[in-house]
């Protein structure tokens, strides 16, 4: 056997890679359920904690999650009952309500199940981060044109 051959033969093949990155997504959405919150409100409370003030309205958030406005909005309604998320006056769009987290909700995301995350990821070093990116982007690309 040639030497590309051997490589090639010890190459995960897709469906191996599929299950482990399906694995890989579930552990994170099992992490999103913690302190009372939904993965999808951890979500949220990130994007209105770091979003330009006129992004943080209910319909960007429902933009960038690629979600339908109506859960988005209970979402946001969750977190404004909860004290994490307040309104903050309008937007620049015309009926839009502009939200930003409150002290609460800062001090929530100092527990956000994502740092461990970061953390590890951090520690990769520039070749497989790049690589890493390159691989999620694609994928990411590829899931949202199925749909």
């Amino acid at each position: 056997m040639k030497r590309n051959e051997e490589a090639s033969a010890s190459l995960p093949n897709g469906k191996a890679l599929a299950r482990l990155f399906e694995l890989v997504a579930r552990s994170l959405h099992s992490a999103g359920h913690v302190d009372g919150l939904y993965p999808a409100q951890w979500t949220a409370l990130r994007y209105l904690n770091e979003a330009e003030p006129d992004a943080r309205t209910a319909a960007k958030l429902a933009q960038f999650q690629q979600l339908a406005p109506g859960p988005v909005t209970r979402s946001v309604r969750t977190l404004i009952t909860k004290g994490l998320v307040r309104e903050a006056g309008t937007a620049s769009h015309h009926r839009a309500k502009r939200l930003e987290v409150t002290e609460a909700g800062i001090a929530l995301l100092a527990n956000d199940p994502l740092i461990a995350l970061e953390k590890r990821l951090a520690k990769l070093g520039g070749d497989d981060a790049r690589a890493l990116e390159r691989v999620l982007a694609q994928m990411l690309v590829t899931l949202q044109n199925d749909e």
